[in-house]
């Protein structure tokens, strides 16, 4: 039971047996290069008929309800006080059920609590009034 720890008698380096893959890499840069440059560019377009001039305007013009919501959360309707929540939610029912929905345009108070104008939107949702926007966004550029 013996152990040779002599540096051994070959002095051959190893074999290499990995596989030299920097030919293959080139061979395929070139065939992709030759791919790119033999692909034609094409240029795709969609024809389209689209309208000459102006649109004509609308027949009708929409109603257009205005929503107030001061800073200490009343809210008014085209100038008159809603009382409840209940009230606001009968008018988005009134409004939602015409065939062609009046614009509904919300203008809260820059102290108005945000919790007021949420409800407020979320009635609106509720009652299928889809036609409302917030206006008087530039009291709350700085």
């Amino acid at each position: 039971m013996g152990m040779n720890v002599s540096g051994g008698g070959s002095s051959e380096p190893e074999v290499m047996v990995d596989i030299n893959t920097t030919p293959l890499i080139d061979v395929m840069l070139v065939l992709l290069i030759m791919l790119i440059i033999t692909i034609p560019i094409q240029m795709h377009a969609v024809k389209m008929n689209l309208p000459v001039g102006n649109p004509p305007p609308p027949a009708v013009q929409p109603e257009v309800v205005q929503i107030d919501i001061d800073f200490d959360g009343t809210t008014t309707w085209n100038g008159t006080l809603v009382p409840d929540s209940a009230t606001l939610e009968q008018k988005f029912a009134q409004v939602a059920a015409e065939p062609d929905q009046a614009e509904i345009h919300l203008r809260p108070n820059r102290l108005a609590p945000y919790k007021d104008v949420a409800a407020v939107m979320a009635a609106a949702q509720r009652e299928g009034a889809t036609k409302i926007g917030l206006i008087g966004n530039e009291q709350y550029m700085q």
